[in-house]
């Protein structure tokens, strides 16, 4: 191959087409959402990335109890063929790329598009996008799974099956690394959990279709990837990807056309490395994030979104998101990045880096092949998850790694970015009365007798191992919502709680923590016994990170944790602090959902007779929304500028120090 670094740039013929330029976007209603993205496609965007709210990533209808405070929250509402419909209005889903950021209802949603472009006339064979459609990170990561992981692989399989038969220009599933490098892993535990899950995948894939159209399934298999601030690694990270993939499939695969060797992904830049303190510094990270993944050719990405500079506050505005939307447009047409060929081809450091990842993701690949593969390794690589995780928090708490802003140079000038709306936007919390009153409206005008068809044949199809994709579809014409759909995968496969990854009893890093430990068995002397705090996660979120490494911090500490991991009511919460005799509770709530969750814990609380119990809450809170939760009888309130966990653990021994309590 010609090093195109020394023999210059291309012809203007040669120039390269931009990535699809995406915006990840959803909130409150479809009505709004549409609106958004009507807005954002005239301003130059190129293709749609739909983001779900927690209800209907999870398999709930709007008026669920779990879906108290989190309807229309972190994305959109969709219930029903109603929802979906209003979501893409006047938007030709024939002429649309469109991603959509789902996982454990994808063949439901994915169900509800083809629905909806069948009503508009759309050549169902010639829709493009991408459900995202991986269970096995949710285990690790996010947590927005429903069933066991066996009959969630089975209902990945189910929907590449399907697309491959009527939708072959679909991406069926977007193996996603993001989520497991926002909850820990090194780029070498990126790089060899997300190839495990694909692999698992395309295992349970090869059965299903005749040899010869395998490889071209196999090339229909898409990733999700995150780009952190060490961009020369990050850039490095996606040329190791480049080549393991091929290796994978050429080797494990037999795949011989390159083309369908091809690593194929997209790319949302690092939001956890976002920050709360200094968040104008944030435009700097999104744009040095974006360059890991554009600037080498040979590992460039298809599809770009970013997020903007005030996602660490709460939910951006629609100017946030024009202007990383801008960025975007700018590298791509106004630069020379895609008149050359790949910058980085022939370069030492880039060739001994590449290997260096690469030699470390074949080691753990060797170890989760020698477990059984990806499923039969959920617990390991969750723990080894936390454990990382753990790793990079102590490394900022202690100044090895600096964070402009955080743990350096904290002092600077208020940003005029932060106007008189706290630089965010907030949904109103009118709206989720409204989506649940259509709801209701939806319910009472459909046909009862062909949604119980539906149903049965939904059910039937998942009991007898049948692809569950035509039922599906049938069940979105039919008028089933979102709710009734998962209840049947519930009913037939039953629900899963995924590891936590915290281990009982105290580890050996215990460095730094000695009087800690000290005020621990002290205050435990004084209450008669040991220290006992419940975290808990109450609503959908299952961004569990923070939670985890609460409870990590605590259990070395010296506490007795009490941690069950994600999903639970304010009702779950306040029996187990019953049971448990808890002598502190601490939320961890990042969906915007907390003022409705505390309100509802807090009453529950006090009826059970425990309101004498200090109540901690963390999570993306803005100002007045903190200033309200402490009106209301929360004791402290923690946001991600609150990076030292030992102040947060001294803090809670002084909550229940019954010294200090007497002082008072």
């Amino acid at each position: 191959m010609p090093n195109r670094f020394k023999d210059g740039p291309m012809t203007e013929t040669q120039k390269d087409r931009p990535w699809l330029i995406r915006t990840y976007a959803g909130h409150s209603t479809a009505a709004a959402s549409n609106a958004l993205y009507r807005s954002n496609l005239e301003r130059g965007q190129t293709g749609l990335s739909v983001a779900f709210d927690l209800p209907t990533q999870t398999g709930y209808d709007s008026d669920h109890v779990l879906s108290r405070g989190e309807v229309g929250k972190v994305g959109v509402p969709v219930s029903h063929l109603g929802d979906m419909r209003a979501l893409f209005d006047q938007i030709p889903l024939e002429q649309m790329n469109t991603s959509m950021t789902i996982n454990a209802t994808a063949p439901w949603l994915l169900a509800l598009y083809i629905a909806v472009a069948e009503e508009q006339g759309a050549d169902v064979s010639q829709l493009q996008g991408t459900v995202q459609n991986d269970l096995i990170k949710e285990y690790l990561s996010r947590g927005t799974y429903i069933c066991p992981p066996a009959p969630s692989l089975k209902m990945i399989a189910d929907v590449a099956e399907y697309c491959y038969t009527h939708v072959p220009k679909w991406n069926p599933m977007n193996v996603c690394s993001y989520h497991l490098q926002e909850a820990g892993a090194t780029p070498e535990q990126e790089l060899a959990f997300a190839l495990a899950t694909a692999t698992a995948v395309l295992d349970q894939l090869r059965p299903r279709v005749a040899e010869e159209d395998f490889p071209k399934l196999v090339g229909r298999i898409s990733f999700f990837v995150n780009a952190g601030i060490r961009f020369v690694t990050e850039m490095c990270k996606m040329r190791a990807f480049v080549d393991l993939w091929d290796e994978i499939c050429a080797e494990r695969y037999g795949v011989e056309d390159p083309k369908h060797r091809r690593f194929r992904y997209g790319v949302q830049v690092n939001s956890l490395g976002l920050t709360e303190q200094q968040p104008e510094n944030n435009v700097y990270r999104i744009l040095i994030e974006m360059l890991a993944v554009t600037l080498s050719k040979k590992a460039r990405a298809r599809a770009v979104q970013l997020p903007a500079w005030n996602e660490a506050l709460g939910l951006p505005r629609p100017w946030d998101q024009q202007w990383s939307m801008r960025m975007q447009q700018i590298l791509a047409y106004e630069t020379d990045l895609l008149e050359f060929d790949d910058l980085f081809d022939g370069n030492p450091a880039v060739d001994a880096k590449v290997e260096l990842l690469k030699q470390g993701a074949r080691a753990e690949l060797a170890n989760l092949d020698g477990m059984g593969g990806a499923i039969s390794a959920i617990d390991y690589m969750k723990g080894r998850l936390v454990e990382s995780n753990s790793e990079r928090l102590s490394r900022i708490e202690a100044g090895e790694t600096i964070v402009v802003g955080v743990n350096k140079w904290q002092k600077g000038e208020p940003s005029p970015l932060m106007t008189s709306d706290g630089g965010i936007m907030v949904v109103d919390p009118a709206t989720e009365a409204d989506q649940i009153e259509r709801l209701n409206a939806w319910r009472a005008e459909r046909n009862e007798g062909a949604v119980k068809a539906a149903l049965a044949d939904l059910r039937a199809a998942a009991a007898e191992g049948r692809n569950v994709m035509p039922a599906s579809v049938a069940a979105a014409k039919a008028g089933v919502t979102t709710g009734e759909w998962a209840a049947q995968m519930r009913a037939v496969h039953g629900e899963y709680r995924g590891p936590t990854g915290v281990a009982k009893g105290q580890s050996n890093k215990t460095e730094g923590l000695d009087d800690l430990r000290a005020a621990v068995d002290s205050v435990s002397d004084r209450l008669g016994r040991r220290l006992k705090f419940l975290v808990g996660k109450p609503g959908l979120d299952g961004h569990s990170n923070g939670a985890e490494q609460i409870a990590v911090r605590a259990r070395d500490c010296g506490m007795d944790i009490a941690y069950e991991g994600i999903r639970l009511t304010p009702a779950e919460i306040v029996e187990a602090a019953r049971n448990d005799k808890a002598h502190v509770i601490g939320l961890s709530i990042l969906s915007g959902s907390h003022i409705p969750l505390v309100e509802d814990l807090l009453g529950q609380m006090r009826q059970a007779g425990l309101g004498e119990i200090p109540l901690i809450v963390g999570g993306i809170i803005p100002e007045e929304d903190a200033k309200r939760l402490k009106a209301m009888g929360v004791a402290r309130v923690y946001t991600p500028k609150d990076f030292e966990l030992n102040t947060i653990m001294a803090d809670i021994v002084t909550l229940v120090d019954p010294a200090a309590v007497a002082a008072q």
